[in-house]
Parts: C-alpha cells; sequence; structure tokens
C-alpha cells in the first residue's frame, strides 16, 4: 500500500508519493511548557525506553502511545490510534516529509475494503482522514497523520499509519522536523 498525498495548491506544499520500508510491512523540535497538551503529557525520566537520544519518536503499538524522547530521559507522550490486526509492523525509519492539510487519495488496498471513499479528499476538508497534519515516512508507504475521526484513538484501528488527535499531531509537526527518527515497538 502506498500513501498517495497530492499536489496543493501552494506550490509551497506541493505534495508527492512516497513509499516506506519497514521490517514487517502491512498496511519525529522547540520547547513548549510542561503539562497536559490536548492528551499528550509530559513524563519524568523514562527507564523503559531509555537508550534513545532526544528528538526520536518511539511508537510502542502495545500501548498505544507515541512518544518524543527529551533531554535527560523525559519524554512526551501522546496516544495514538495504530495498524489493525494484520497492519502492525516494527522497525526504524525517518520522517521523509511534513504537511500541513495534506489532500490524500485512499491505496488501492484501503479502497478494496472501503468502497465508499472517495478517490481523492481536498486539503483541509473536514472529512479528510489524514487531518490537519501529516509526516510521510521514508519510503512513503506509512505516516503520521492527524485524524477527522478522534475516537479511533487509542485503537487498532490503522492500515499501518499512526493517527493522533489533530491538536497532537500539529503540537508534534512543531517539535520534529524531516529526517527525525522514527522507531516503532510492539
Amino acid at each position: 500500500m502506498r500513501i498517495t498525498l497530492h499536489p496543493v495548491i501552494a506550490p509551497t506544499i506541493a505534495l508527492a508519493a512516497l513509499a516506506i520500508v519497514a521490517a514487517t510491512p502491512a498496511c519525529a523540535r522547540s520547547s513548549v511548557a510542561p503539562g497536559a497538551i490536548n492528551g499528550a503529557s509530559h513524563g519524568a525520566a523514562n527507564a523503559a525506553l531509555g537508550g534513545y537520544e532526544p528528538g526520536t519518536i518511539v511508537v510502542k503499538t502495545a500501548e498505544r502511545r507515541l512518544y518524543l524522547m527529551l533531554e535527560n530521559g523525559q519524554t512526551v507522550s501522546y496516544p495514538v490510534g495504530v495498524g489493525k490486526s494484520g497492519k502492525t509492523w516494527t522497525g526504524e525509519t525517518r520522517i521523509s516529509g511534513k504537511y500541513l492539510k495534506p489532500a490524500w487519495s485512499p491505496p488501492a488496498e484501503v479502497r478494496m475494503e472501503k468502497p465508499h471513499l472517495r478517490s481523492l479528499y481536498m486539503p483541509g476538508s473536514s472529512d479528510n482522514p489524514m487531518g490537519a497534519a501529516a509526516m510521510t515516512l521514508a519510503g512513503g508507504e506509512y505516516a503520521i497523520h492527524g485524524t477527522n475521526n478522534p475516537g479511533s484513538i487509542g485503537g487498532f484501528v490503522s492500515f499501518g499509519c499512526i493517527r493522533m488527535h489533530n491538536r497532537d499531531v500539529l503540537d508534534l509537526y512543531q517539535r520534529v522536523g524531516v529526517g527525525t527518527r522514527v522507531v516503532v515497538l510492539k
């Protein structure tokens, strides 16, 4: 499956189709004040996440949490939706692109399962499954993106993408850049 993000009106946000190589394919800096951030939370040093450099994104699929590693072992933790049964994957990749309000075309695999989906969702439309922002992962098959279905956060719901509340994906979007290391664990 391939994520297809389409060029949109402004050339500065032209998007391209990309594909990701994952270990088991199936279907991330600015500072913010401590405290709750729309479902995200700042945490104390987390020994279970030790060994990752500041700026690394770690997704713990079983927990349905995305962690952004900060200095001194601190983390920002976000609730996420992850791949449904048969669509989860593990591995390491990098953010290859960052897009605000991306246009999106459902991949063939998604359209087969959900034939009611349109062939193109316009940028910024309230029913665009990519939500407020998308960060494609190297190779392009998957992305970390927002959602227009906030009730899906916390579940095994996607075709392999990492789904976030729109507020949270915008927060993460501002904290990370292209090239950010992303580690997806079970």
